[in-house]
């Protein structure tokens, strides 16, 4: 049944939800402590991070260049246990790389980024391991059912549910029974998306990172979307999503941050009364170059 499926299990871990035993991607060693006898004046950078601390997902003053050019310049954002925060920005603004960050794949040339107090470049394996990450294009075995899929993927992060885990699960994403059993070469974005999002589920962990994940979704697939991270800021989920889709962020997000020029430069609560048409007039303003 997974004959040549070892071939690509390294490639398959970046592509799809499961990162419980990545490798580093730099290999950093960990950093010692420093001690003193008498503690110094905190810093108004450190008093920053002092506030950050508690927040499942906290970053302070990120800069990272790629390519010789600053893609993010001073990224400052922290997202609370039960929350939804919504980073939008065109493309090239950063969305992609502010997610590397947290995965650990990109070491920071300044400021510091946390998972659930973790550094994911020095503690990879430990922050890994309380992320769950849905790409916009999720990766899946064509030759699998969504069950098989399932249960291989999540077996790789030591987790092995049930059947009657998997349905519910499953259930709640809103896949349909009668394809639960069929290979997954058949199924749309919207399926897929639906078996990542309940291994997201069963695996319980306290962080969600979203890349577009409403991108080509028809209208029923993203209700179907929005109201399973209901059910995940109802547990305590801390979720981001990175997106471009404003209206799809104004339906989710309890708050949305405009990405430009490598930070945000606003950011708005949806439920403060801002109708659609005010928002895409904000975003507009905001990050004009």
């Amino acid at each position: 049944m997974y004959r040549g499926i070892a071939l690509r299990k390294i490639a398959a871990r970046v592509n799809v939800i499961v990162y419980h035993d990545i490798d580093s991607a730099h290999g950093m060693a960990q950093q010692g402590s420093m001690s003193s006898t008498q503690a110094p004046t905190p810093s108004p950078d450190q008093n920053r991070s002092t506030q950050q601390a508690g927040f499942p997902i906290a970053i302070d003053g990120l800069r990272l260049a790629r390519g010789g050019r600053t893609v993010l310049d001073g990224l400052s954002l922290t997202v609370a246990a039960g929350e939804v925060y919504a980073l939008l920005g065109g493309n090239g603004a950063g969305k992609s790389t502010t997610l590397s960050a947290l995965l650990g794949f990109l070491e920071p040339d300044a400021g510091t980024v946390q998972v659930c107090g973790l550094d994911p470049v020095r503690q990879p394996d430990s922050a890994r391991a309380l992320v769950a990450y849905l790409p916009e294009n999720v990766a899946l075995y064509d030759q699998l059912s969504a069950y098989e899929n399932m249960a291989y993927f999540l077996a790789l992060g030591g987790r092995e549910p049930g059947p009657a885990e998997m349905d519910a699960a499953l259930d709640a994403a809103g896949l349909q029974h009668e394809a639960r059993a069929r290979r997954v070469s058949g199924f749309s974005k919207g399926m897929r998306q639906k078996v990542a999002i309940a291994m997201a589920v069963l695996r319980n962990v306290p962080v969600l990172l979203l890349d577009e994940p409403t991108s080509g979704l028809d209208p029923r697939a993203t209700a179907d979307f929005n109201a399973l991270l209901g059910v995940l800021k109802a547990r305590g989920t801390a979720i981001l999503m990175v997106t471009h889709d404003l209206l799809g962020a104004a339906d989710c997000a309890d708050r949305i941050g405009f990405l430009a020029q490598g930070w945000i430069v606003d950011e708005v609560q949806p439920g403060d009364g801002i109708d659609v048409l005010a928002l895409h007039h904000r975003y507009g303003e905001r990050t004009a170059a």
